[in-house]
């Protein structure tokens, strides 16, 4: 297809709007006929016609450009019997038709697997993974309990450092290149330092969408990766909440209606959620084995509370908050950090108009510090605010979408690099962000061209950043599909590429000075892939990618001197703060998925290599996992499927480390020349290599789960959930202590007994 055509094309479909009147739409919400809850990704489809669309995150679905005339509406989804209503349409009007699915178990039929398939078909959804409830539930559980982030490691081209310490890394891009939004809003650390929690309660979690690279024009300001979750509403007919108990953590959730739902009105209603853990203690009983020196230190605290209002019409409003914090308290390494944030949303469908609109407004603060044998304190913090409004138009199959963002944060950083310079910054930033992105649904191919252009207050420079995503249905079993697009951002991270593991990681703003004529970072991205239906039950999908990091901002580990009129004849790369580096990943995927009854299988295979040049050296950068291979199984039996057994085998190469040369005494000269080394005692200092010289052993672990459910009554049950970690007790190392020469391993062998209540 030329480049005339697609122009040609994108005029002929805006202009549609003016046909608008020969037509009419039907649009609505799609709830849990008992809980009122929305039911999200359910298809909906006009039987006469047989044209269908899926809801959305918020259980919304549109028809556009449909004749005038009588029809029957269908709703049905995996476990619900199917919903019947009556629409009348007429020409140039809008029909708002709700429909309530009400639970039953039962087989999917014909029309349900042709409307899935056909959702599969009209959306591009390269290096995207939505994750529900029901994918949370495949994992083993640790301790009772599902977590996202036990899910996002088994995501094609995604790493994870470890059970301790353990920091996410999508495609090459290290932790600062993703973003992270709960509801809209920034969170700046997502994961605890035991790498097997995340700050967020899965139990309110209705969809998380995670995309690992070629994102379109809806995200912006990161140029890796985007994890985007949005929570559920509570209980809008009644009481309820669950309690869980195990070794590791306790959890209570709470919700219920402040206005009970009912079909011709709206609703109010609240969820609270407050989990925590107590390793530190229960280890010195129960897991003394780990470590019998300093058993496992780890302590966090997580509470997230929403109040949330729906209209008759399905718009709603929501309020929320929340407050984590995470303590490790090692003798050789402590490390604590604290995030809070409020924020809302709202969506709004104006009367007889065929825009939605979205806004979110919310403010968010972290900060970490971290102290360790070398002497060298680290700290940073950071405070943020953002405002979004966006709109979307339905155009029959198409839908354009187009908004704005203000984003600003002010950030702190403290940093001592490992010849005992002080790295400090103090700073306030300010981003405003407007895009565009239209879909185009031909028969067999869909385009997704988008624009988003940002302008950086503070750094006095704008960005301007094409997107482009498609899929072209080859034949009803394979697609393929492709996409690409530029970015960028002004946020950069911190991190000692001396240290075996890291626990620091620091947020900055891109600095006033730096060795390039450009202050933000850049990237460039590219991706190709196929989707192949191996039968009913098989799905196949392989892609492989390219990220040019044309622009990193980096911390100068190489700065020997302050950067002072005196020491302006001294090379930059030894008197800069940061210095710029440019930098690839590259590779390629294949995630195979089987769900057939009681059956689910995930295997994912990712090959990754990642790159960097910081103007003197290639190196690698610590979290370069070559191979990484994840497969998941799970099986339901017995009477009413109540028994679930979950089990998740990983493997990874070994990451890059800098590998110790030898030691020296390391002298405090803050009298210059006039100190007198005589009559002091200086800290013990270190000779490294070269960058990531050495490579870790290869990481692998099973861990499992199996479970039992008892119904006590209606909407009460007891699960009591046997689990374990690292099964046959591989040692996977966690952390060096180079001081004293001592190797600490990962979490060993790790058993649980758990139990919740849900009512």
């Amino acid at each position: 297809m030329t480049l005339k055509n697609i122009v040609l094309s994108l005029l002929c479909s805006l202009t549609s709007f003016l046909s608008i009147a020969q037509t009419g739409e039907i649009r609505g919400f799609v709830f849990d006929k008992e809980t009122g809850e929305p039911m999200i990704f359910t298809n909906v489809v006009i039987k006469e016609l047989m044209l269908g669309k899926s809801t959305d995150a918020n259980g919304f679905y549109t028809l556009s450009k449909v004749k005038p005339g009588n029809y029957t509406l269908m709703s049905f989804g995996l476990g619900y019997d199917t919903a019947f209503a009556k629409v009348v349409l007429n020409e140039g009007r809008i029909v708002t038709q709700n429909l309530y699915l009400r639970a039953k178990k039962f087989e999917l039929n014909t029309i349900e697997i042709k409307a899935d398939r056909q959702k599969v078909k009209e959306n591009v959804n390269i290096s995207t993974n939505v994750i529900t409830q029901k994918e949370l539930k495949q994992l083993p559980t640790f301790g009772g309990e599902p977590d996202l982030v036990q899910y996002l490691q088994v995501l094609p081209g995604v790493t994870f450092s470890g059970d301790q310490g353990g920091q996410l890394y999508i495609r090459g891009g290290p932790p600062v290149m993703n973003k992270v939004m709960l509801d809209g809003m920034i969170v700046y650390n997502p994961f605890h330092s035991i790498g097997l929690f995340s700050v967020f309660d899965a139990d309110i979690i209705r969809n998380a969408d995670v995309s690992s690279g070629g994102f379109n024009a809806q995200y912006g300001g990161r140029i890796s990766g985007i994890i985007d979750v949005s929570t559920r509403e509570g209980d809008k007919k009644k009481f309820s909440g669950k309690f869980s108990a195990n070794p590791i953590t306790a959890k209570i959730l709470l919700e219920g209606p402040i206005r009970k739902f009912t079909e011709d009105g709206g609703s109010s209603s609240y969820v609270v959620s407050y989990k925590t853990s107590y390793l530190d203690k229960t280890s010195k009983l129960i897991y003394q084995y780990a470590d019998k020196v300093n058993a496992l230190p780890y302590t966090f605290n997580d509470v997230y509370a929403k109040i949330s209002n729906v209209s008759p019409n399905g718009s709603r409003l929501n309020l929320f908050g929340f407050h984590f914090d995470d303590n490790t308290n090692y003798p050789f390494n402590q490390y604590k950090w604290v995030s809070n944030g409020v924020g809302g949303n709202m969506l709004i469908i104006p009367d007889g108009s065929n825009t939605v609109i979205n806004a979110n407004v919310g403010y968010s603060n972290y900060k970490m510090n971290q102290f360790s044998l070398d002497n060298l304190p680290r700290e940073s913090s950071i405070s943020s605010f953002n405002a979004a409004i966006n709109f979307t138009n339905f155009i029959g199959k198409d839908d354009i979408k187009y908004g704005f963002e203000a984003l600003g944060f002010s950030t702190n950083f403290n940093y001592t690099n490992g010849v005992g310079r002080v790295l400090s910054q103090d700073d306030n930033s300010t981003e405003i962000h407007g895009f565009i992105k239209y879909r185009k649904v031909w028969k067999r191919l869909i385009i997704e061209p988008g624009i988003r252009a940002i302008y950086y207050a503070s750094l006095s420079e704008g960005s301007f950043e094409p997107r482009l995503g498609m899929k072209y249905n080859l034949s009803s079993n394979i697609r393929l599909k492709l996409a690409a697009g530029t970015y960028s951002q002004n946020l950069m991270g911190a991190v000692s590429d001396q240290d075996v593991v890291n626990l620091f990681y620091g947020f900055l703003s891109s600095p006033s000075k730096v060795n390039s004529d450009k202050r933000r970072q850049t990237a460039e991205h590219a991706v190709l892939g196929a989707e192949i239906d191996l039968g009913k039950n098989f799905e196949l999908n392989i892609e492989g990618f390219i990220k040019n990091f044309s622009q990193i901002t980096n911390i100068n580990r190489d700065k020997i001197y302050d950067d002072n009129q005196a020491n302006q004849s001294k090379p930059y790369y030894q008197r800069g703060d940061v210095i710029k580096e440019t930098g690839k990943a590259y590779g390629g995927d294949a995630r195979l998925k089987y769900e057939h009854k009681d059956i689910y299988v995930w295997a994912v295979y990712s090959l990754t290599f990642v790159t960097r040049n910081d103007g003197r050296r290639d190196y690698t950068p610590h979290f370069d996992r070559r191979h990484n291979l994840n497969l998941v199984f799970t099986y339901g039996f017995g009477k009413q499927k109540s028994w679930n057994l979950n089990t998740r085998w990983n493997f990874g190469s070994g990451f890059p480390f800098t590998q110790t040369q030898g030691f020296y005494e390391m002298l405090n000269f803050n009298n210059g020349v006039g100190t007198n080394v005589n009559n002091q005692n200086g800290n013990l200092g270190v000779y490294f290599t070269d960058v990531n010289n050495g490579r870790l052993p290869y990481f692998h672990r099973l861990d499992a789960s199996l479970s039992k459910k008892f119904k006590i009554k209606k909407h009460q049950t007891i699960s009591v959930i046997a689990a374990a970690t690292n099964i046959y007790n591989r040692e996977n190392i966690f952390f060096f202590d180079r001081l004293n020469y001592r190797r600490i391993n990962q979490l060993p062998i790790m058993p649980t007994l758990g139990f919740n209540y849900t009512f």
